[in-house]
């Protein structure tokens, strides 16, 4: 069963952000991990020394295993940042600088 019927949650119209140039479906109170987790992505950063993939990690903002770039600003912790329609997500790569 689907959880939303479950729920009885009536969430307003679904919109539209990107994820690494590619289309993300999302929905109203969604943070950025629920919309990509949604979309089957699991991981969005990789780490600075080894490069080893990251995603979702503790889910309340206390780790800083999701960060990702959002809009252009780096080091957003996806569990916390709500998705907004238009919004441009891209992959981490390390601490997301340029002097990496």
């Amino acid at each position: 069963m689907n959880p939303l019927e479950l729920a009885r949650a009536r969430p307003g119209e679904a919109f539209t952000v990107t994820f690494d140039g590619r289309p993300v479906t999302a929905l109203p109170g969604q943070t950025v991990a629920a919309a990509l987790w949604a979309a089957g992505v699991t991981a969005w950063r990789s780490t600075r020394g080894t490069g080893r993939p990251r995603g979702v990690f503790c889910g309340i903002g206390v780790c800083f295993d999701c960060l990702v770039t959002v809009n252009g600003r780096v080091n957003q912790r996806a569990c916390l940042v709500p998705a907004h329609p238009g919004d441009v997500i891209r992959t981490q790569e390390g601490t997301g600088r340029s002097d990496d």
